[in-house]
């Protein structure tokens, strides 16, 4: 298997709840060797008929065609039962593999399905290692669907000396798809579904980096995070020529269900559509749409030090927004010290996402882990959204390997059980999005003491922020235009901005100082000439400590 889509990131713990733990049990958590009861689909078989005299033997109906309404009612009926995980024990040799023992379980190239005949691949994950859990995979012929059957000679298991030892029932734990993205002859990676509701889809020269989910619900709240998974998945099998490739999918939790469709595009910004129907079985507090998680170890702002020759560390450095009223927002991502909760309210929100903005090789000067190839994901809303706010999540972490990072949509109306709701959008993996702000961006965002040498009349105790502005109109206005920076804050005192060109760029500069008080400060700047906004509205939360 490719060791990049099997690299764990954890989620660190939040107040009352270890997501490591969730993972590696709920995650999966494993199944007799078994796989689970047959699809829920078959609760909708028609009863039989009955008899008929033998002289007249009546036809039997036709199978209903498979389409996203017979998930929908799938998920409907399930959220009409009691939550079951579906819980029991893997075979031996598979409850306590570690991460090299599970990389070396690898799906056999000539064993993936569809092989010489489609432009589209399947291959499988084995379950073991933190993927303990099956789900049901099926694929869609013809209208009609049926299981893809699991066989240990599928797999090369390397130096492990238990393939021969294994059931031929245990099913899988999730796949991936191949496509020629680069060249006609090669089948490269392009999207991975893999441990409860996470899904990962990639464009070209783009390594993994962010996830996206299915759904997040009460995420960073004390009462503890449900994790919902994708227990059934049914794959549309394309034309021998199709560019496109659609995937149903069954959401299940202890708070709800749902139904899902993706159709990917494959491209230099590999594109899913996704349409859901959620139901919830409860009355839910903060429910997540669309949400995406990924890991900011440190950057250029380094609010928190690390003994580490690379100067910056993330897949990903902003949450980028515009806004219903097209009002576009930049905000650095942290690794704080406590746990950060922001919110930015908005109604029909135009697209967010997490970006990785910055691009250079040499800000991180890691040759393996490639940060600067890693994707940014945007979320662009279908219809309307409502009332809501894009929620970012910033969870400390002492690891790299830890996806601490996690942004949503979450509506204003509350989501009460037994209540349907319906939403879509699109989810573009990009490089450099052509969606970026047609005003002057946020490139650099770094902060230091205030503090002047040899003026002790100055004070010592406050902060100093440099933050660079590149593109748009500002990129031509010479220096002696009247270019000023509104700069504000919820609390403490700021100095007067200072805005200068930068020559050495062609952008521009802004200095301030903050005297801060005892508790955290919203910050807020955007540069503007005779009352018009000239960049982007760079936002930013800094604590004391």
């Amino acid at each position: 298997m490719n060791d990049i889509s099997l690299r764990p990131h954890f989620h660190r713990p939040l107040t009352g709840f270890d997501r490591r733990r969730f993972l590696i049990t709920a995650a999966g958590a494993g199944a007799a060797g078994l796989l689970p009861a047959g699809s829920l689909l078959a609760q909708e078989t028609p009863p039989p008929q009955p008899a008929q005299p033998a002289t007249q033997p009546a036809p039997a109906p036709p199978p209903p065609q498979f389409g996203f309404e017979i998930v929908q009612q799938a998920a409907r009926d399930l959220a009409k039962q009691g939550y079951s995980d579906d819980r029991a024990e893997l075979p031996q040799p598979l409850r306590n593999l570690s991460y090299d023992q599970y990389r070396d379980i690898r799906f056999k190239p000539d064993q993936s399905l569809w092989r010489g005949q489609k432009l589209f691949q399947l291959q499988f994950f084995h379950v073991g290692f933190l993927y303990q859990q099956p789900v049901r995979i099926n694929v869609v012929s013809g209208g009609q669907p049926a299981p893809v059957p699991y066989q240990p000679g599928m797999f090369d298991y390397g130096a492990n000396n238990f393939g021969d030892k294994l059931p031929d029932d245990l099913g899988f734990t999730g796949f991936r798809v191949h496509y020629p993205l680069h060249r006609p002859d090669y089948f490269d990676e392009l999207a991975v579904y893999l441990g409860a509701s996470y899904f990962r889809i990639l464009g070209r020269n783009q390594i993994y980096g962010a996830s996206a989910r299915g759904l997040a619900v009460d995420t960073a709240a004390t009462s503890g995070e449900d994790f919902p998974r994708f227990r059934e998945f049914w794959i549309e099998e394309p034309g021998a020529d199709a560019t496109r490739l659609t995937i149903y999918a069954l959401l299940d939790s202890r708070s709800a269900t749902g139904a899902y469709r993706f159709v990917l595009t494959p491209g230099t910004d590999t594109q899913a559509e996704v349409t859901a129907s959620v139901y919830p079985r409860r009355d839910i507090g903060k429910l997540g749409m669309a949400p995406l998680t990924s890991m900011f170890f440190f950057g250029e702002n380094r609010g928190r030090g690390f003994d580490d020759f690379r100067p910056e560390v993330h897949d990903s450095d902003g949450l980028l927004m515009e806004t219903g009223q097209g009002e576009w927002i930049w905000r650095p991502l942290l690794n704080p010290k406590d746990l950060r909760v922001s919110s930015f309210t908005d109604e029909n929100p135009r697209r967010f996402g997490l970006i990785q903005r910055d691009r250079d090789f040499l800000h991180y000067q890691d040759l393996e882990s490639s940060y600067h190839r890693r994707p940014s994901y945007w979320v662009e809303p279908v219809g309307d959204w409502g009332k809501g706010r894009v929620e970012l999540v910033e969870i400390p972490t002492d690891e790299e390997i830890n996806d601490n990072i996690v942004a949503y949509w979450v509506p204003e109306r509350a989501v009460r059980g037994g209540e349907g709701l319906d939403f879509s959008y699109r989810l573009r993996s990009v490089l450099d999005s052509p969606e970026r702000p047609p005003l002057g961006r946020v490139v650099s965002t770094k902060i230091g003491s205030s503090r002047v040498p040899g003026r002790p009349d100055l004070p010592r105790e406050g902060r100093h922020f440099v933050l660079d502005f590149e593109g748009g109109d500002i990129s031509v206005l010479r220096a002696e235009q009247p270019v000023e920076a509104v700069v504000t804050t919820s609390s403490g005192e700021l100095r007067q901005p200072i805005v200068q060109k930068n020559t050495e760029t062609g952008g521009w500069r802004v200095f301030f100082d903050l005297l801060p008080e005892n508790k955290p400060a919203d910050l807020r700047c955007v540069l503007r000439m005779r009352g018009r906004a000239l960049t982007e509205t760079w936002v930013y939360l800094w604590s004391p400590g």
